[in-house]
């Protein structure tokens, strides 16, 4: 039986995303506004998956819910610890006017834990099969998804032939594997406000480990905004192998590439964001805008052979023990514009069809850390808004003579 009357107790707190608004951005509103013909799902982890899955007799497994669920349906789960035997599984898509909504309830903390997951142990050297990828491994559309924490999974969220999703607050650490991937055909996907860090894979040695990784794979309209993406054993951010256009802003990567878990072979890169690659690397114009990158283990921002027509304006990188903004590729069309680089090993590196202008670099002058207001990041790091927006830091790596160079947060 599938219970239809719960509509305010179920996330009115959390305001779920339900729509898209104008130019990719997203609209939110408080789940219960949905068609009256919808079902909202419980799951709690003292309830049975025989249940009715109300309020009072919640169901016991996400996975439960989610073969439950159609469009236009929303699971909310209890807090607590979900202790994976097997991955989340997502298949069934919603639609545009209906997507199905997953997330905690009101607020609650809710863990996803894949450590019993045998995918999560893949020995050196080995690979782990596709449909076992993910402590949640979604191959559907329109889903609306948030607040849920995903930990100690083969990558936290693996999403593969995926479009018209909102994934928004979520928190990826400590997974063997990417924190959150996006690959294949996807499109049209906004992954807002997602903290993801500490993720590592010892299979690789800590060769592709990222934060959060948007690469093999092809699809027009994928945003990332108000991401912070830190200490994964490889990059922040990695676009390798995705040949159509991605949006990032707001977003930040610190940390990453440093072997804090004593790899004996250790293999990871540690650029904070990695727009490009392969072989050959695809030409592709992705974007990146007021954004940070600081100390990381490589670069700052690079390009990693990607040609293609890479724009990159108002973003600041500090202290990197590579190069701030490596753009160096022959014959790669990238055009920076109004960029801030602070105490890098070094500032830039152009190729000759690189547009560089009103940079901190073309400005002249030394920048260093007496350059700028603050390089305390401790306000940037702390805990995010109520609405799950970064937190401000006004000061950080702004100059102090005024130049309009770098980014604002």
């Amino acid at each position: 039986m599938r219970n239809t009357s719960i509509w305010t107790a179920a996330l009115a707190s959390a305001a779920l995303l339900t729509g898209l608004g104008p130019a990719g951005a997203a609209s939110a509103a408080p789940v219960g506004e949905a068609s009256a013909a919808a079902t909202t799902l419980i799951v709690a982890t003292g309830g049975s998956d025989s249940a009715a899955g109300t309020l009072a007799q919640p169901l016991r497994t996400v996975q439960r819910a989610v073969d439950l669920a159609r469009p236009g349906d929303t699971i909310a789960i209890r807090g607590g610890t979900y202790t994976l035997t097997d991955n989340i599984t997502l298949t069934t898509s919603g639609t545009a006017s209906q997507p199905i909504t997953l997330g905690a309830y009101q607020g609650e903390r809710v863990v996803i834990d894949g450590e019993q997951l045998p995918a999560s142990h893949t020995p050196v050297g080995g690979s782990i099969p596709r449909a076992e990828r993910g402590a949640i491994h979604q191959e559907a559309s329109y889903w609306r998804i948030s607040d849920l924490e995903i930990v100690n999974g083969p990558y936290g969220v693996y999403c593969d032939g995926c479009d018209n999703n909102v994934f928004a607050r979520l928190r990826t650490h400590d997974n063997y594997e990417s924190g959150f991937q996006l690959q294949g055909a996807s499109s049209n996907n906004q992954i807002l406000n997602l903290d993801s860090h500490s993720n590592r894979d010892p299979r690789k040695n800590g060769e592709s480990a990222d934060g959060l990784a948007v690469k093999e794979g092809s699809g027009t309209g994928n945003v990332v905004r108000g991401a912070r993406l830190w200490n994964n054993v490889d990059d922040g951010f990695d676009n390798w192998k995705f040949t159509s256009p991605i949006l990032v802003e707001n977003t930040v990567a610190y940390g990453n590439g440093f072997n804090r878990w004593g790899f004996p072979d250790f293999a990871g890169d540690g650029n904070g964001f990695k727009l490009g690659g392969g072989s050959p690397a695809p030409a592709v114009a992705h974007v990146l805008r007021n954004s940070v990158s600081f100390k990381n283990a490589a670069h700052g921002v690079t390009d990693n052979g990607n040609p293609g027509a890479l724009a990159l304006t108002r973003n600041s990188t500090y202290g990197n023990a590579g190069t701030g903004f490596d753009v160096d590729v022959s014959g790669g069309k990238a055009s920076l514009t109004a960029n801030l680089s602070v105490a890098d090993a070094r500032a830039v590196a152009l190729g000759s069809a690189t547009v560089s202008s009103g940079n901190s670099w073309n400005l002249g002058g030394t920048w260093n850390a007496a350059s700028v207001l603050s390089t305390d990041p401790a306000p940037l790091t702390g805990a995010r808004t109520a609405d799950g927006s970064l937190p401000s830091a006004p000061s950080f790596l702004v100059p102090r003579n005024g130049a309009s160079v770098g980014a604002r947060l």
